[in-house]
């Protein structure tokens, strides 16, 4: 597995990472998908249905300056290849976009998280720390899925 940071230094609107995955598209597209997988390596998941247009929720533990909570709508939903959804947390209003492509070895998962703005630069670098953290625990999730 090879982790690929795509986010350009000076960038501040968006957020792109690759993941080289060693596993089939039906088994991440599960990983990306399932509720309780989704709160073993993301965050706590609530009234998740996988229908374009549907709400749901993450919900962590508050800390200073976050209820916890990032609310969430489903924008596009191809299995086994794209899945985007927005992820609202505050003022701060952004769209995070999944694109799964087979490889030779596997999967090539895309993640794109768009659409902060240039004053939101600590948040921007917040979510940047999260998503390294939070692809860490998807690649060993995936890695003792059957």
């Amino acid at each position: 597995m090879t982790l690929t940071e795509k986010t350009a230094q000076s960038q501040t609107e968006s957020i792109s990472f690759e993941f080289d995955l060693h596993h089939l598209p039906e088994k991440v597209w599960r990983a990306l998908t399932d509720p309780v997988l989704l709160t073993e390596w993301l965050l706590p998941v609530i009234d998740l249905k996988l229908e374009p247009g549907a709400a749901f929720t993450f919900k962590a533990q508050p800390q200073p300056g976050w209820d916890g909570v990032v609310n969430c709508r489903f924008l596009e939903i191809e299995a086994h290849r794209k899945l985007s959804w927005t992820w609202v947390v505050g003022d701060i209003d952004t769209v995070v976009t999944f694109t799964l492509t087979p490889t030779a070895s596997g999967t090539r998962l895309s993640l794109v998280q768009s659409g902060f703005k240039p004053h939101q630069k600590q948040n921007f670098g917040g979510a940047r720390y999260g998503w390294k953290m939070m692809g860490g625990k998807l690649v060993e999730l995936l890695a003792t899925m059957p």
